[in-house]
């Protein structure tokens, strides 16, 4: 085969992908978020003392609803970038910075582990940032798309490390009502 794809079939394939990914990106979040445990609902949650930096609670889905969707854009666009150098290796890098995202809100919220999620955001920043320049070497667009995530990852760093600052005492802390039962 010695044709080149058209523009509109090249559109098509993104459209296809587009609507494969962004779903699936902005899913996975929620799905992350709901076995966190109870997320900033929890007993736990609400007992710690809130920085100075933090946003009203609803913010956040609506800020994170906006970050999935163009995260599944920006990986539509690498994921039909046929034959671009780099390709692979953005698409790899994009899928350990998504896993690392994912595991965050079990880590803060379910395990309530404060320290610890903090040490996977600073690595999720680097991640993001790593992602965002192999983005940019295949797609430029697609890193432009990225580039909204890597801000609000650096500010949730900041707030998380205000939340440890503030709540040593809450790290790790596990709720007697948040154990595990098992009936017979």
């Amino acid at each position: 085969m010695t044709e080149l794809a058209s523009s509109g079939q090249l559109r098509a394939a993104f459209l296809r992908w587009a609507l494969v990914c962004v779903p699936a990106v902005v899913l996975l979040g929620f799905v992350s978020m709901a076995i966190s445990g109870g997320g900033a609902d929890s007993a736990w949650f609400e007992g710690l003392v809130k920085p100075g930096l933090f946003p009203p609670p609803a913010t956040f889905g609506i800020v994170w609803t906006a970050l999935y969707m163009m995260m599944g854009l920006a990986l539509a666009m690498i994921i039909t970038a046929w034959g671009a150098a780099g390709r692979g290796l953005a698409f790899s890098v994009f899928a350990v910075q998504l896993v690392m995202n994912l595991a965050w809100s079990p880590l803060f919220f379910g395990a309530h582990q404060i320290s610890w999620a903090l040490g996977l955001l600073v690595a999720l920043d680097v991640a993001v940032l790593v992602t965002l320049v192999l983005f940019a070497r295949v797609r430029r667009r697609a890193a432009m798309l990225m580039l909204p995530y890597l801000l609000w990852i650096l500010f949730a760093t900041l707030l998380n490390w205000q939340f440890l600052e503030q709540n040593r005492d809450a790290d790790g802390v596990v709720e007697p009502d948040a154990m595990v039962r098992i009936q017979m």
